[in-house]
C-alpha cells in the first residue's frame, strides 16, 4: 500500500498551491474535503480516460478531494479553470485517515476514473495485482478492493446523478472558505 496526503504535499508536479480543508459530519456526508488550488505546475498533465484525452492538472485547475468516514475509497473530482468538472478519481484504500492538516489514505493500488457523463473505467489492475504478487497486499486486502470497486461501478452505473450531487455539495461546503 501507499500513504496518500490529500494536500499533494509529496507530489512533485505541482509547484505552487492554496489548500483548505474542512471536516463535515452531516446526513449528506461525513468526512474530510480538501481543495488543492494549482497555481504552478511544472507541465500540464493530460490523461485518457475512456478513450477521451482530457487535461486535468494545469495552473487554475481545482482538485477536491472527499475522504469519507469507515469507507474504502476517497473521491478526487478535478475541475478545469472555469470551474467545470472534467474527471471524478475515485481510489481504492485500505482506509481513510481523518486526521485534520494531515489528512491521507491507505491506497491499495486500483481506481475507477469517470467522466462527467457518467461513463468509467477500471484502471491500474495491473499494479494491484503486482502488488499482491509481491506480498504488499493480501489476497484479503485484493478481494475486498475488488469488491469495494464494484460496488462503486454499480452504484455509479445506477445513479451517477446522485454521486456527483453529493461531489458538488461538498464543494459548495469548502468553497466559502476560499
Amino acid at each position: 500500500m501507499k500513504t496518500k496526503y490529500i494536500d499533494k504535499r509529496y507530489w512533485r508536479r505541482l509547484q505552487k498551491k492554496e489548500y483548505k480543508e474542512l471536516r463535515i459530519e452531516d446526513h449528506t456526508f461525513d468526512g474530510i474535503v480538501g481543495l488543492v488550488t494549482m497555481k504552478k505546475v511544472r507541465a500540464p498533465l493530460q490523461v485518457e480516460v475512456v478513450g477521451t484525452t482530457i487535461t486535468v492538472a494545469e495552473a487554475g485547475y481545482q482538485w477536491l478531494q472527499l475522504l469519507p468516514k469507515d469507507k474504502k475509497y476517497s473521491i478526487t473530482a478535478m475541475y478545469d479553470r472555469a470551474g467545470k468538472p472534467v474527471q471524478y478519481y475515485i481510489d481504492i484504500n485500505e482506509r481513510n485517515i481523518l486526521e485534520m492538516g494531515e489528512a491521507r489514505t491507505a491506497d491499495m493500488f486500483l481506481d475507477i476514473l469517470v467522466l462527467p457523463t457518467g461513463e468509467y473505467e477500471l484502471v491500474d489492475e495491473a499494479d494491484i495485482k503486482r502488488a499482491l504478487h509481491k506480498g504488499e497486499i493480501t489476497q484479503e486486502q485484493y478481494d475486498a478492493a475488488y469488491q469495494t470497486a464494484n460496488e462503486l461501478m454499480q452504484r455509479i452505473s445506477s445513479d451517477f446523478v446522485s454521486f456527483a450531487e453529493k461531489v458538488e455539495y461538498c464543494r459548495r461546503k469548502i468553497a466559502p472558505m476560499i
